[in-house]
């Protein structure tokens, strides 16, 4: 089964099954999948006549050697051609090559056998890696690809990424998403991967199917089960690792040292790979072979690897002692160069046995700098080098903590897992429970999360108060993931008892918010703002060490509770950029749901869009299923206020039946749905769903997914049955808009009690007004096109046509103006029943219609009853009837079934 490969495999099909004939170069890495594609146009060739070749290295010396394998089944028909091309070709492929002045002539005799070849029966020719091969082959055959729409003959060569003969259709084997990947492993696995082993394999892959095939046959039970570490590269004695040591052993043996060199001095610069060639007694020439076998690009500032697994493969597939010569010495070249940690993970790769003054060199370089992955490398090393068990536990936990923050939590489990048995301090097992409690968090299941983060907090809560405090605040953020804000009350109790002065910025940050929080969730706002308010504040003026990801996304929460979006949206912002900056993957979701959240509120649904969608990636690509499932959500919840269906039912689908009810995820996927219900009028359906996000005064379900969602269930439950729900959620949106300075909350709450006034009341009209004088310039726009636009929707059912119509005008051109093309929709439909003539959906049947008997139709046409049309359009029945009446008069039709039909 060709995994992640239809397109191209719809390309061979297209060009097999088609009258003429064509060409197809297929690009891409070693192991990508070129020779499987060519194998699979073998099997559909049908009654084709097949010639095949491959390009070899070997023959790459020898002019024409890969024609004369291709062509020899068919040499006997060089008869046919004529007599200066038969003694061209016969020339050529007996090894005396070509003369420059009739390689035209030659190319000519190619083309003209395939020709005659084809007489009989179609023919498929395919030339595999051409780019390894003679360069004179690779041009007779571009040659003839280029030529052959007039013949039943399909030429598909395959070569490396770089190979670009003018003229030949090209595609390129991009690598394998993680959908692909995925399942590549499961074909090929004995036992089912854990989703975390199934993560690192597809990053250790890089996409490459063939490397994927390589881990899946190499792995143990235990190691896909998550039990045992994995590989960290595809097995040297694979497929793709024999394929490389092959290309690597027709090198020169300088330039294989050389190539090692630069392998493992990942960033090395120019200057320092000079040095290391003259230290290994070559010169930097040397890698002009690699260079021409498409291995390396050597540039000014250093060396690069054009494929993902290209550096990983020549490090696997080197014998250990040359790797250990190369690694002392680029230790010695680093030494005194201010590259402590580099020099020092050179130094351990290169160890023999027990080293504590090593291990201690690995552990004080770790503390000053390297990225999180190499910082866990030399943690790891450390605890291996050092002979002190309890040194040992504390660097394992460091070394997991900065694997978790690489963005592999896999590999941070188990490092969690090896600690010492006989580890008893405090502080180490807290940090150790934290971060076991923050991955269960991110990754994997919330309760068990909840259960470490408080055990963590009982941990240190005597000797490190701010590790407590720490576990605390992920504790906060458990419950409220899960929607049991009822019990953040006790997390804030915990927090009281710990009894300590902040010693740091960064804790009095952390204590101000969850006091803020708690005091939020339980609806106290004026107790809850000022520490909010503070707390963002704080993060503004963090330097230094207290500067992080977590306490800048700390801020943007306490921004976004007291409504204020700028600063929620900075902060959030500046903790995208600070963990970008620090490598820190494991805190790119969350920053980036916080700052999707910011965008929202203000009105800036593609910047939101676009936040999730690197959101999911990252939260994907790092294991973080949980927050994979917010990202997607939030998607859904987006691509139904801008009326896409298709793409918010396909991520309500993704999210899956995984996450609790009541979960975040969950309470996303019901606003999306019921944001679609109130598109296709389906208002009772819409409230019936937002209704049950939460339960107002008991702390239990997705407030604040509820607060967001008011004006929806507001707008849906105004004339259902479920208005008494609407009324208690507005209450509490009201409590807290009112306690903010938010021009847009009061907007929203004015415009929410204008619809649960009576209609045509002179509150509904004062509501809207002030809801219009509320919403605030600039950012917002759609929100109040969306107040344009339920105002006039409500001056037209209170019978004053002439007043609703420069509202449903102005909603109908800002919806237009932001591509909201189904709101825009809504708008003209309400001016078409205000007497307003517009463009309507169809020219021929709905133009004869009134906008209000349109309406009426559409309703019909969807199957809603006479009394569910009237309700839905402010009617009575007998209206209806009337309209209706009219409606099959106009169409000259009888019934609702011939209307679904012309409609």
């Amino acid at each position: 089964m060709l995994r992640g490969r239809d397109d191209e495999r719809r390309a061979i099909r297209d060009l097999l099954g088609g009258a003429g004939g064509g060409a197809l170069l297929l690009q891409g890495e070693p192991g990508s999948g070129r020779t499987a594609l060519l194998g699979y146009a073998h099997r559909h060739a049908g009654d084709r006549t097949i010639l095949a070749g491959t390009g070899l290295t070997d023959e790459a010396a020898l002019p024409y050697a890969g024609l004369q394998r291709l062509l020899d089944p068919v040499r006997d028909r060089a008869g046919a051609l004529p007599a200066a091309q038969r003694r061209v070709l016969r020339r050529a492929l007996a090894g005396a090559g070509c003369p420059a002045g009739q390689r035209l002539t030659l190319s000519m005799a190619v083309l003209g056998l395939l020709a005659a070849v084809a007489r009989e029966r179609p023919l498929l020719c395919t030339m595999d890696d051409v780019d390894l091969g003679d360069r004179p082959t690779a041009e007779a055959l571009a040659f003839v690809a280029r030529r052959l729409c007039h013949l039943p003959v399909v030429v598909i060569l395959t070569g490396a990424v770089d190979t670009t003969p003018g003229g030949i259709p090209a595609r390129r084997l991009r690598p394998l998403d993680e959908h692909d990947s995925r399942a590549v492993l499961a074909d090929r696995l004995p036992v089912a991967a854990s989703d975390p082993v199934a993560t690192t394999l597809g990053t250790i892959a890089a996409g490459n199917p063939q490397a994927l095939v390589d881990l899946a046959d190499a792995l143990t039970p235990a190691q896909c089960r998550g039990e045992e570490h994995l590989p960290d590269t595809p097995p040297p004695d694979g497929v793709l690792g024999r394929g490389y040591r092959a290309r690597l052993n027709r090198l020169p043996d300088a330039t294989r040292r050389l190539l090692l060199l630069a392998a493992l001095g990942d960033g090395v610069n120019a200057a320092t790979l000079v040095r290391a060639a003259r230290a290994a007694g070559t010169v930097i020439e040397a890698l002009t072979p690699a260079e021409t076998a498409g291995l390396v690009r050597v540039e000014a500032h250093g060396v690069t690897f054009p494929h993902p697994l290209a550096r990983a493969m020549v490090v696997a597939t080197a014998p250990l002692a040359e790797r250990r010569t190369a690694h002392l010495l680029l230790a010695a070249l680093l030494d005194g160069t201010g590259h402590r940690l580099r020099r020092a993970l050179h130094l351990a790769a290169a160890a023999e046995g027990p080293d504590p003054a090593l291990a201690g060199e690995l552990e004080e370089a770790a503390r000053g700098e390297g990225s999180p992955d190499a910082r866990s490398a030399a943690l790891h090393r450390a605890a291996d080098l050092g002979g002190d068990r309890a040194r040992a536990a504390a660097r394992l936990v460091d070394a997991a903590h900065h694997a978790w923050a690489a963005g592999r939590p896999h590999q941070a489990r188990l490092l969690t897992q090896h600690l010492p048995t006989d580890a008893t301090d405090p502080t180490v097992t807290g940090r150790a429970e934290l971060l076991r409690g923050e991955m269960e968090l991110r990754c994997g299941r919330t309760p068990v999360a909840l259960t470490a983060l408080l055990a963590a907090a009982d941990a240190a809560a005597g000797a490190a108060p701010d590790l407590a405090l720490q576990a605390l605040l992920r504790a906060g953020e458990a419950v409220c993931f899960a929607g049991d804000q009822y019990r953040y009350a006790d997390v804030a109790q915990r927090a009281r008892r710990l009894g300590h002065t902040p010693a740091s910025p960064g804790t009095e940050l952390a204590t101000a918010r969850l006091a803020g929080m708690a005091a939020a969730l339980r609806g106290d706002h004026e107790t809850a703002g000022p520490a909010l308010r503070r707390t963002v504040v704080l993060a503004d003026r963090l330097t230094g060490a207290d500067r992080t990801p977590t306490a800048l996304t700390g801020g943007a929460v306490a921004a976004l509770l007291v409504a204020e979006d700028g600063p929620a949206h900075r902060l959030a912002d500046h903790a995208v950029g600070l963990a970008r900056t620090r490598g820190e993957v494991a805190d790119l979701p969350r920053a980036l749901e916080l700052r999707a959240i910011a965008e929202y509120w203000l009105g800036r649904h593609e910047a939101a869009a676009e936040s999730s969608r690197e959101g999911l990636r990252i939260a994907r690509s790092a294991g973080q299923a949980t927050w994979a499932g917010v990202h997607r959500g939030m998607l859904a919840v987006l691509a139904a206020v801008r009326a896409d269906r298709a793409s918010s039912l396909r991520l309500i689908r993704e999210i899956g039946e995984e996450p609790a009810p009541g979960s975040r995820p969950d309470a996303l996927a019901r606003w999306a749905l019921a944001v679609l219900d109130l598109l296709d009028g389906r208002p009772e359906d819409a409230a019936a769903r937002l209704a049950g996000l939460a339960r107002p005064g008991t702390g239990r379900g997705q407030v604040t997914v509820q607060v967001m969602a008011t004006p929806y269930l507001v707008e849906a439950a105004a004339a259902s049955t479920h208005r008494p729900a609407a009324v208690a959620a507005l209450a509490v949106f009201d409590r807290w808009a009112h306690s903010t300075a938010s021009p847009s909350r009061r907007a929203l709450s004015a415009r929410c009690h204008a619809l649960l006034a009576p209609r045509g009341s002179a509150a509904a009209e004062e509501g809207f007004r002030a809801a219009l004088r509320w919403h605030p310039p600039g950012d917002g726009a759609f929100e109040r096109a969306r107040t344009e636009f339920l105002f006039g929707r409500e001056l037209r059912r209170s019978r004053r046509p002439r007043d609703a119509r420069r509202h449903l005008h102005d909603a109908r051109e800002t919806f237009a103006r932001l591509g909201a093309t189904a709101w825009a929709g809504q708008a003209a439909a309400e001016l078409r029943a205000a007497g307003e003539s517009v463009g309507g959906p169809d020219p021929t049947a709905a133009g004869l219609l009134t906008g209000q008997q349109l309406r009426v139709a559409q309703l019909v046409a969807e199957g809603a009853t006479n009394r569910e049309v009237a309700d839905l359009m402010f009617l009575s029945t007998r209206t209806v009837d009337h309209h209706l009446r009219n409606i099959f008069h106009r169409l000259g039709i009888r019934s609702r079934t011939q209307l679904a039909r012309v409609l």
